[in-house]
């Protein structure tokens, strides 16, 4: 009888490092300008932290590869966005009385704490713990805007910040109650449909941003799929 010989080397991790690195091949390529006009110093600041090494890879930049993008410019009809997938969560959020608006947030400072409490880990990681702080005041910024999802008693159930970079615009908050009513697909949907059209406006951005895909949990990347977000090696460029 013939010993089994011992397993000297795991190719698993190997191969699945061949895998990305193709997948990486294959990405578009999207080239985001950060304009300090809209805000010299937060401009700068998240310049920086975007192009800062990656704390796992260091030879690339921290959002640089998988970046979840969607690109407006492709989006000549709103009427097709979002796709049918997401399309039913969305009518399903606007039949039971959901609606998005643009609010201030310290008129929901207890609403929005209540949210940030209200589970103790999302996507398979502990909240930070600034999630954990009541605010006792929120200090606006000029390039940034400020959407809620109220529902049929008007009650704040979601909420997100966005901010306007140069010719893009990032999500850099999204976060709501869990529940099954589409809630979270509305929200994107609606911002996404008031940018294409300030885009036909000739004001609006060429790309909307949702942090990347890269380290995400199945659930979030079928989610960012749904609603039209891409994975993308990004050039970022700053003026």
């Amino acid at each position: 009888m013939i010993a089994k010989l011992p397993r000297l080397f795991n190719f698993a991790p190997l191969a699945r490092g061949c895998r990305l690195v193709l997948e990486v091949a294959r990405l578009p390529v999207a080239t985001l300008c950060f304009d300090t006009r809209y805000h010299p110093e937060d401009v700068r600041d998240t310049h920086r932290q975007f192009t800062r090494r990656h704390p796992r890879y260091k030879v690339i930049g921290h959002k640089q590869l998988g970046v979840a993008l969607i690109d407006l410019r492709r989006l000549a009809e709103p009427a097709v966005y979002p796709g049918s997938g997401a399309a039913s969560y969305v009518g399903k959020a606007r039949k039971r009385g959901y609606r998005l608006a643009q609010i201030d947030r310290n008129d929901y400072i207890d609403a929005i704490h209540a949210i940030n409490t209200s589970m103790p880990s999302r996507q398979g990681r502990p909240m930070d713990t600034r999630y954990q702080n009541k605010a006792a005041h929120f200090e606006p910024l000029c390039h940034y805007r400020y959407f809620g999802v109220f529902d049929k008693r008007e009650q704040l159930v979601a909420y997100c910040n966005m901010g306007r970079f140069g010719n893009f615009a990032a999500f850099a908050q999204l976060l709501g109650y869990r529940n099954n009513d589409g809630v979270m697909h509305l929200m994107i949907a609606d911002i996404v449909s008031l940018l294409l059209a300030e885009a036909r406006a000739g004001a609006g951005p060429d790309y909307l941003m949702y942090d990347t895909f890269f380290g995400a949990q199945p659930g979030l990347r079928q989610f960012k799929t749904m609603l039209g977000f891409t994975p993308y090696r990004v050039r970022y460029t700053l003026q």
